[in-house]
């Protein structure tokens, strides 16, 4: 940055400034040189224009020395002139120089022209890069959601997720983020790919502060809640999106919310997400359809017709722990979208159930032989 700023400052010093001197007659640059204003003022004080005047008789000639003060005190006093802009000794490449020029040489004005197209085609693109990156998230987006015949209805909407928070919704389907993300931008949260996901996955994170993970991180879940913390402490980021089940359900039920997504702190904004069967199956049965025949199949469909409902922010309260927050954020879904509540934990869809799980059960299935007396 400190290089960039010496080349063009040496742009702007030597190499504009002489070819401008070089470009208008010498007699032009001397008289604009001796003042930064736009006249020619003679800075001489009026005691000693009077002193000479003194000396001799009055002619009707000097009324010009007064008059010739009184508009310069007009045109450019020294008051006035302090609230319009600073003119500058060498010309910048935009305005406010003392040089009056218009047209110098081929070569400076091939400069300006660049110089115009890195300011408004470079520049100004990048200080807009957050409203230009959500304009062209939302916009693609919704592309997308039309491509599958997607209807969509938002309910409350002034409860959206807001920045620094994080958004929770049950999950049904992959396109649960284009249907959330049509309506609002979110930072997503998810695993590091290679291949085209990768290249998607980077190309992401450029535009918008997306949460990527390597493998071995997203087993550490000490590092995950760091991240996490530290994306929802900027106020200006955008609302991480998570989905707790961690799998797709079948748009019939709210499995066990993972407790990670409540340990983190900050406001929960929750969102029932529930699609109408009657014109399409959203589910994602990935044991059984691969992303490009599930694909196929939501594309052939008569449409996806979806409701989702935003609710009114919820905080951890005090004596709550993560795993009883999750369940009250979890409950609020299930009766908001009208779905049936489970405390089974969705990893069960592909993993075997746990040893101790099994010997929980053993345990109260002995209780209640016991307490019958029938042993």
């Amino acid at each position: 940055m400190e290089q960039f700023k010496l080349t063009t400052l040496l742009i702007f010093e030597q190499w504009a400034t002489i070819r401008i001197e070089k470009g208008v007659s010498k007699e032009s640059v001397l008289k604009n040189s001796a003042s930064v204003g736009i006249i020619q003022r003679d800075e001489s004080p009026m005691e000693k224009g009077l002193s000479g005047l003194r000396g001799r008789d009055f002619e009707l000639s000097d009324v010009f020395y007064f008059s010739k003060k009184g508009l310069e005190a007009i045109v450019e006093d020294e008051v006035t002139q302090r609230f319009s802009s600073e003119e500058l000794v060498s010309w910048n490449l935009l305005t406010r120089t003392n040089v009056n020029f218009h047209y110098i040489s081929l070569r400076l004005t091939m400069v300006w022209v660049l110089g115009v197209i890195v300011r408004y085609c470079v520049l100004l693109p990048l200080s807009l890069k957050n409203w230009l990156s959500e304009l062209v998230h939302l916009t693609c987006c919704r592309i997308c959601v039309r491509a599958l015949s997607g209807t969509i209805h938002y309910h409350n909407k002034q409860y959206r997720p807001q920045k620094g928070g994080i958004c929770v919704a049950n999950h049904t389907s992959p396109i649960d983020v284009l249907i959330l993300t049509t309506d609002g931008c979110y930072a997503m949260v998810g695993q590091v790919h290679g291949g085209l996901m990768g290249i998607i996955q980077r190309a992401m994170v450029k535009a918008c502060p997306h949460v990527w993970f390597e493998r071995s991180e997203m087993k550490d879940r000490h590092l995950v809640t760091k991240r996490l913390k530290e994306h929802i402490a900027d106020k200006k980021k955008l609302p991480i999106l998570i989905f707790p089940e961690g799998t797709c359900i079948n748009n019939t039920s709210v499995m066990m919310f993972k407790k990670g997504s409540f340990e983190i702190g900050g406001t929960i904004h929750p969102v029932a997400i529930k699609y109408n069967p009657q014109f399409g199956d959203a589910f994602w049965n990935s044991s059984k359809y691969n992303m490009v025949s599930y694909l196929l199949r939501m594309m052939t469909s008569w449409a996806i017709v979806c409701d989702v409902w935003y609710m009114p922010p919820m905080t951890r309260e005090e004596g709550e722990d993560a795993v009883q927050f999750a369940n009250r954020v979890k409950s609020a879904i299930a009766v908001q979208g009208g779905l049936t509540e489970l405390p089974w934990d969705g990893g069960l869809k592909r993993a075997k159930v746990k040893d101790t799980f099994k010997e929980e059960q053993q345990k109260n299935y002995s209780k209640m032989i016991v307490g019958n007396g029938s042993l």
